[in-house]
């Protein structure tokens, strides 16, 4: 299964999709789960490079302690506020009658911020190229709620969806 064919295929149809990237149970749900959380934190840092190259050279700031905290924050602490944030929305799913795993939960979000990945990588060039205005503030609405539809419908198919 292609990376970038399912992400395009979110955007139509993001249950089936999420369905088809947790497979069965051959032991590697996690794994994925991981590795998904990190491309997509990775592909999110990335996407701050031409903003942070901006900011540097407006500000006469050294691009480098710019990046490097942009690192810190993609690569190292929002993967834990992440894994945080899906175990609340599992919680939150049960109360109301969710059925779904811990890991469903994890890669409903995790998968949600891959597939809106491409989105920010835009919000970036937008945010380097153009600067702060209307341009940069729709992108990144776009960006979120773009987001938010793939893992709130992500979620739902996961909890409340039928079971194969």
């Amino acid at each position: 299964m292609a990376l970038t064919g399912d992400i395009l295929r979110s955007y139509r149809g993001p249950g089936p999709v999420l369905r088809r990237r947790l497979g069965g149970p051959d032991g590697r749900g996690e794994a994925r789960a991981l590795i998904t959380l990190m491309l997509a934190c990775g592909l999110i840092f990335v996407a701050q490079w031409p903003r942070l190259s901006r900011e540097s050279h407006l500000s006469g700031r050294e691009v480098d302690m710019l990046i490097g905290g942009a690192l810190l924050g993609w690569l190292f602490i929002a993967p834990l506020v992440l894994y945080a944030l899906a175990g609340i929305s599992h919680v939150i799913a049960r109360i109301f009658g969710g059925r779904g795993s811990h890991l469903d939960a994890r890669m409903a979000l995790f998968w949600a911020l891959l597939a809106a990945a491409p989105l920010w990588l835009l919000w970036g060039l937008v945010a380097g190229l153009i600067g702060p205005g209307p341009a940069l503030d729709v992108t990144g609405l776009v960006a979120l709620v773009a987001f938010l539809a793939l893992w709130l419908a992500g979620l739902y198919a996961v909890e409340f969806g039928e079971r194969a």
